[in-house]
């Protein structure tokens, strides 16, 4: 399973949360310990595709 966090107290930046979505007590993502990684979008300009890679570890 894959998840993707914003998070409340977030810059707006998406990150890829690896391994099963679980939920907190009051139901939001628990997201401690886990790795996280940057999110890299790119589109072709030519058909509209959109292709996201996750490349680096975030600390």
């Amino acid at each position: 399973m894959v998840g993707v966090s914003l998070g409340q107290q977030s810059s707006g930046d998406a990150r890829w949360i690896a391994g099963p979505l679980e939920r907190g007590p009051f139901g939001g993502a628990k997201r401690m310990g886990r790795p996280r990684f940057q999110i890299d979008a790119f589109r072709c300009p030519h058909c509209g595709d959109l292709e996201l890679f996750t490349r680096q570890q975030l600390s």
